[in-house]
């Protein structure tokens, strides 16, 4: 049986939040993990609009883009893609840290992540989780 999990990202640093999640999505901290199966839980990430992230960091990283013709380079910063659309960043984040095999599908599929303190998945009596 699936356990639901409910995480608040307001503070909280954006690669220590998101190794947690995917160790969640995994299955790791059950008994019954294996390499090969897919034990995971469903995660629910609320409030990633207020996630902490180094001002200088969000700054400094730039992400780029190729359309594949002359002069079709496209530079975009941490900060841009943030204020862009905060959940986008999170689950690119998420699935970097997620092992690429035929399983890490499956596992994005339970990754549930709203901007703000409002979700549809109340009804599934999420237990909150408080990550440091």
């Amino acid at each position: 049986m699936r356990k639901w999990y409910l995480i608040d990202a307001k503070e909280k640093k954006l690669g220590r939040l998101a190794t947690k999640v995917a160790n969640l999505l995994r299955g790791k901290n059950k008994a019954e993990f294996e390499y090969h199966k897919d034990v995971g839980d469903f995660v629910v990430v609320i409030n990633t609009d207020q996630l902490d992230i180094n001002p200088k960091r969000a700054e400094k990283k730039v992400f780029y883009r190729h359309s594949g013709y002359p002069g079709g380079l496209k530079s975009q910063t941490l900060k841009e893609r943030v204020e862009k659309d905060s959940t986008e960043v999170f689950r690119k984040t998420v699935y970097g840290m997620l092992p690429a095999n035929r399983l890490r599908k499956n596992w994005l599929k339970r990754l549930k992540i709203y901007k703000n303190a409002n979700h549809k998945h109340k009804a599934q009596n999420p237990e909150k989780v408080t990550i440091k």
